[in-house]
């Protein structure tokens, strides 16, 4: 598995890749961006078979989200990857990126639903953004449990708080499931990977396991 991070994505990229692994035959397309009738037409002409990801797509598993229609693609495929990985276990899936979300894969192989919440860079940005004088901080992996200055005291107020949330998140979920497996995923991932008192599994490709699931799932079922 590898993944190429492009800040805009074309049909020549897609032509680029398909030259270099011929091997490629199925193809899913999970975006939130509007929809490009070039590019679908593009991904059905050159594949075997061609997926694009919405509320309507068959899983592997069973969806109990109220509203499937505004559930994040990415929330649901880093689920399923989860579940690929541990199949038959109740799971707590944190997705730490821009956002970060907990959510719940049960020993029935049913997603439950979750959480979300603001992570790390946007609890950093809103501090700089909605008051008059406090300066736009950045992650690190050195700050203490009390700030003695301004920067300090925001590195050790929005890490060590997303810390605590964390670790409560696991806490409250583990007393609700049996034997709970946590599983992070996410930019973020590693900054929680040494800090977190629980023992959690991180995988940063947890979302495309969970894509190439679901294509598979859809693959045998055609």
């Amino acid at each position: 598995m590898f993944s190429v991070p492009l800040d805009h994505f074309t049909t020549n990229h897609i032509q680029l890749l398909k030259d270099e692994h011929p091997q490629l035959k199925k193809v899913i397309l999970s975006t939130v961006k509007p929809e490009n009738p070039e590019l679908n037409q593009f991904l059905a002409n050159n594949f075997e078979q061609f997926l694009e990801l919405d509320h309507h797509t068959a899983l592997p598993i069973r969806n109990l989200y109220e509203t499937p229609e505004t559930l994040g693609k990415d929330r649901l495929a880093a689920a399923i990857g989860a579940n690929e990985l541990f199949p038959n276990q109740n799971i707590l899936v944190i997705d730490a990126g821009t956002a970060i979300t907990y959510d719940l894969v049960s020993a029935e192989n049913e997603f439950l639903g979750g959480n979300i919440s603001p992570g790390l860079e946007m609890r950093f940005k809103a501090l700089n953004h909605f008051t008059g004088k406090l300066p736009l901080v950045k992650s690190t992996d050195d700050f203490q449990k009390i700030g003695k200055n301004t920067n300090d005291a925001i590195l050790a107020g929005v890490q060590n708080g997303l810390l605590y949330e964390v670790e409560q998140n696991i806490e409250f979920f583990g007393q609700q499931f049996q034997n709970l497996q946590v599983v992070m995923t996410g930019g973020d991932a590693r900054f929680f990977d040494t800090k977190l008192k629980y023992p959690t599994f991180v995988h940063v490709n947890l979302t495309l396991i969970g894509l190439n699931r679901i294509l598979e799932h859809n693959a045998k079922n055609n």
